[in-house]
């Protein structure tokens, strides 16, 4: 940042604002420097040491023990040896599609764990299911099953406690199986454990003395000798004052079956995650999961970064299962193979907290999204403006400067959907409230954008200046709902403006104050100030950054873990909750400022399971490298695995000057992104698509055409996505679940099930390998329709991938329907036509879908939308027939966690009508094996002849693993509506 940009009272704080120097890593703690992941590691390392003397002193007690009459639910109290007199409740809920939820808490203790993350997290309470319970001398034991009836089981073992799931006669998740399981009570100071273990070095490794029998074990055998950071613990010149002692949870999960875990968001790893324990491990550090402003953070590593979503895939060729670990609190994660064996091994250690997990027992990767979804809500949709192309920098200076880019995109002939203004557009960095020097007349600079039905979004952080003529501010102070120090005290942090106080999004008192800042003015009379902002309109769309929250002078940039929220609860019982709370209020706002209301675009930096519901997230301060560039594609597929389908990375990297080639080929990574934007550094040079030199210019232009052209494929994607939570970007693992040799595949991956891409991330490439996986399906190119096939064992070809071609294929077997008229902005596309690539598979059939509405209403919830079915199929010898029919389900029960349509829809519904001149213009077919003799179109009892144009491919027919040109057949104007009920004959 430049020096002339920082107030004068921050100069004294500048070594603590990020610059584009790299990541600082003495800033953030690892394990070793935090003492409630120094003590579990350590139980863990005495439990490795001891070997098969290791036992767990957690029992579940048998008397007491109950079941409901409706098989739902078990209550029962667990006791632990080391302390007798602390009890701990148990309850095990069946939920529907086999799903199992455990809960832990201690019982009367001297305080309350927080026991409300999952208040935040999910759609409502999950609706109970009902098993077939069996109690024996041992355990009991639940059978239930998911909606396709695959049975499983649960079993628990009574002492020591031990919690597995089964399928198929199978293991597939254990709790406690080795023992590690730790809830540390509430207690008080005075209390000293007994010494019979010797703390080594540092209190990462503990060596054990002795080992009685367990009813003769002190506490010490488990817990440790030391009162390792019980009672306040200091890092970076901050102290947390720990006023409840010590409350972690710890717990092992192993998958037995599993041969790679994938998920636990937000690292800048690989897909199948690396593990973090001997033997052969990548990392040493386990996976941190604790929210934080990380900038310019390392390439491959398991630090925590700027988003926690504690959701795990175990993956095998035999199945997928996952758990959620519904914690708010700052958590970590070991990941281990076992050394003899099969089967994955975690240990999550979280601060604060009940226990509170959820057993998904699959057992395919689609099924799990569809499990997540049912928990935590399906990813919204957005307005279709929004999948277009976003131009950002740190900052735009002015209205003019602003109007300008608008120019200089159209006069490129470049397309463009979203322009955006960071912190510097707000006057003393006081959101609501402009910089009128230079953004002089806000609302005539955003409607001067929107005369090309273009969008702006302008940044709205969580630090309020704190200074009394603010009245954002000011009103928080009087609503009383900011957050507050241990003392109770008013809580003062140092960000952007200087001196700032943080709104506490927990408080309800918050949610409607702040929803009514956003207000609109009608440009006749204005809103008065803080009742809505007047200097604002409906095409203004906001970014919630530094929400972790970042704070340049607290601890590990962050708040204080001793802080208190509404409810009395600390900081750290809520730390990763809080920024999806922010974004989640700022998305309620824009819903509510317009009558009728149109969807919200909110991009939010901090995330937590539900945050899908509420808009888009960032990989947030990448690096302008070929590294950072690569780890973003493999950090998406883990965002949209874990639910958060609408991601991307920023194109170019945030810090340096990438080169003309890095940024040639970033965009021709971006433009796979579900969220496309474009961002910068202050410092950066301008880098602007516009500014590039021939042939660079050109190569991101049809880049960016290619995006545009495949919006329809984007928007049928995320609607998908927001009924069954399937993401749109898939990994291999996703598509091919039994197929071993992809299962770790992340440099590639599906677009849909339609489209494969592999981006080209290395400096100076020319050509590229590609991993094909299939036997009876060929793959075409995006641009040549160069035909390939794979094997039944995979395949690797190599592709010519120079500067100005993309390894896009399509995917034998789909339809993939495309618009391919350039325009200026995605609302400029509304009535355009359609070409659909009919891709045909070994077998000459073919299938896709098209999903369209207004764009930007909640009127699909109603009925108003054009939801399309297109198959091919084998006509007579050689034929094809081509249909197009009505997709929407028609019964409720189809329509899986989506929005219920019965009732209200119509095939000829009011969206429908107003775009039933839309055509389709063209139909391309690959891989026709013979020359059609006539084409025709039924159109109810209408036979219309249609023009068509043939191409013999070159590719050798019944030939495996061979390539050459695919046959072309294109049907010129088939003179079919987009919104009716089809059908297309080749002979």
């Amino acid at each position: 940042m430049k020096l002339s940009l920082i107030p004068l009272a921050l100069l004294s704080l500048f070594s603590l604002i990020p610059t584009t120097a790299a990541v600082k890593s003495h800033d953030f703690k690892t394990c070793a420097q935090s003492g409630f992941c120094r003590r579990g590691r350590a139980l863990a390392s005495r439990a490795a040491q001891a070997g098969a003397d290791w036992d767990s002193p957690y029992s579940l007690l048998q008397e007491g023990l109950e079941v409901d009459s409706a098989g739902s639910t078990l209550r029962g109290r667990v006791q632990r040896s080391l302390y007798p007199h602390i009890k701990f409740s148990l309850q095990v809920d069946v939920l529907k599609d086999g799903l199992f939820r455990v809960r832990m808490d201690e019982v009367d203790g001297l305080k309350k764990r927080y026991d409300e993350a999952a208040k935040w997290s999910l759609v409502g309470e999950p609706e109970l299911g009902s098993a077939k319970w069996e109690k024996g001398h041992k355990q009991v034991m639940a059978v239930s099953s998911t909606k396709d009836g695959e049975k499983v089981e649960l079993q628990i073992e009574y002492s020591p406690l031990r919690i597995s799931m089964w399928q198929g006669g199978k293991e597939t998740i254990t709790l406690n199986g080795r023992g590690l399981l730790h809830m540390e009570h509430f207690r008080l100071k005075e209390d000293p454990p007994a010494p019979t273990v010797e703390a080594a070095a540092e209190g990462d490794e503990q060596t054990v003395l002795e080992a009685p029998a367990p009813a003769e074990r002190p506490s010490a055998w488990f817990e440790g000798a030391d009162e390792d950071g019980y009672w306040s613990e200091s890092f970076g010149g901050h102290t947390d004052s720990k006023p409840k002692g010590p409350e972690s949870l710890s717990l092992d999960i192993t998958f037995p079956r599993a041969q790679h875990v994938y998920g636990i968001p937000e690292h800048a790893a690989p897909l199948s995650l690396p593990t973090t324990q001997p033997p052969d491990n990548r990392y040493s550090e386990p996976y941190r999961l604790y929210n934080l402003d990380v900038f310019e953070y390392l390439a491959d590593s398991p630090m925590a970064l700027y988003g926690s979503i504690p959701l795990m895939h175990a993956h095998s060729k035999d199945g997928t299962v996952g758990v959620l670990f519904l914690t708010g609190a700052e958590t970590w994660i070991d990941v281990a193979r076992p050394e003899k064996g099969e089967g994955m091994s975690t240990h999550w250690v979280t601060e604060s907290g009940i226990l509170d997990l959820f057993l998904l027992p699959g057992p395919s990767p689609n099924a799990l999204f569809k499990q997540y979804t049912a928990l935590t809500g399906p990813s919204a949709l957005p307005q279709l403006f929004a999948l277009g192309y976003h131009q950002s920098r740190w900052n735009y200076i002015s209205s003019k400067d602003v109007l300008d880019v608008q120019r200089r995109f159209d006069d490129a002939l470049m397309p463009l959907d979203v322009t955006w203004l960071d912190v510097e557009y707000a006057n003393q960095k006081q959101y609501f409230v402009w910089d009128k020097s230079n953004f002089p007349d806000p609302r005539a600079m955003i409607d001067g954008v929107a005369e090309a039905k273009r969008k702006m979004v302008a940044i709205v952080d969580p630090h309020l200046k704190k200074t009394p003529g603010y009245f954002v501010y000011k009103q928080a102070q009087e609503r009383d709902v900011l957050i507050k120090k241990s003392n109770g005290q008013e809580y003062e942090g140092w960000c952007w403006p200087g001196a700032s106080a943080y709104a506490d999004f927990f408080h309800p008192d918050s949610w409607t104050w702040w929803r009514g800042l956003f207000r609109l003015g009608d440009g006749k009379e204005e809103v008065k100030e803080g009742e809505g902002w007047n200097d604002s309109t409906k095409d203004l769309f906001i970014w919630n950054d530094m929400n972790e929250p970042s704070v340049f002078n607290g601890p590990e940039i962050t708040m204080p873990k001793d802080n208190i929220h509404h409810g009395g609860w600390e900081h750290r019982d809520v730390h990763n909750i809080n920024g999806m709370l922010f974004q989640k209020q700022t998305s309620l706002a824009l819903t509510e400022r317009e009558t009728p209301a149109k969807r919200p675009f909110v991009l939010s930096r901090s995330f937590y399971p539900g945050s899908q519901k509420y808009g888009a997230i960032w990989t947030g301060d990448n690096d302008g490298t070929w590294e950072h560039m690569k780890v973003g594609l493999p950090m998406m597929l883990t965002l949209g695995v874990t639910g958060m389908s609408f991601t991307g990375a920023d194109v170019g990297g945030f810090f340096r000057n990438p080169s003309p080639e890095m940024l040639t080929r970033w965009y021709q990574v971006g433009i796979f992104a579900t969220f496309f934007r474009g961002h910068a550094h202050i410092d950066t040079k301008r880098r602007e698509p516009y500014l590039l030199e021939e042939p660079y210019k050109s190569v991101v232009r049809d880049a960016l055409q290619l995006r545009y052209a495949m919006l329809p494929v984007w928007y049928t994607l995320m609607h998908e996505a927001s009924i069954s939570g399937t993401p749109p970007i898939r990994p291999h693992y996703v598509l091919f679940p039994k197929e071993e040799q992809g299962f770790a595949i992340d440099d590639q991956f599906y677009i849909g099930d339609a489209m494969l891409v592999k981006p080209v991330t290395d400096e100076g490439a020319t050509e590229t390998t590609v991993y094909l996986p299939e036997d009876q399906v060929y793959y075409y190119s995006y641009d040549e329709y160069t035909m390939y096939r794979g094997s039944a064992s995979g395949t690797h070809i190599t592709v010519a991938s120079p500067l100005d071609k993309i390894p896009l294929f399509y995917r034998g077997g789909h339809i993939v329907p495309l618009r391919l008229r350039p325009r200026r902005s995605t609302p400029l596309m509304a009535h355009d036509p359609f070409t659909l690539v009919v891709a045909l598979s070994t077998k000459r059939t073919a299938e896709g879908e098209l999903y369209l509405d207004d764009g930007e209403s909640f009127a699909f919830q109603e009925g108003d939308l054009v939801w399309r079915e297109f198959k091919a199929s084998k006509a007579g010898k050689k034929g094809l027939k081509i249909t197009s029919q009505d997709k929407v389900p028609k019964h409720p029960t189809e329509a899986v966690y989506g929005v219920d349509l019965s009732g209200k829809y119509q095939q000829q519904n009011a969206y429908a009508k107003d775009i039933e001149g839309v055509r389709v213009e063209r139909i391309v077919v690959l891989g026709l094996s013979a020359a059609p003799t006539n084409v025709h179109a039924v159109l109810g009892d209408e036979r219309v002849e249609l023009q068509f144009k043939w191409t013999k491919g070159s590719h050798a027919e019944g030939r495996k693993n061979q390539e050459g040109a695919a046959s072309v057949l294109i049907i010129k104007d088939p003179g079919v509506s987009i919104t009716k009920d089809w059908e297309i004959v080749v002979e």
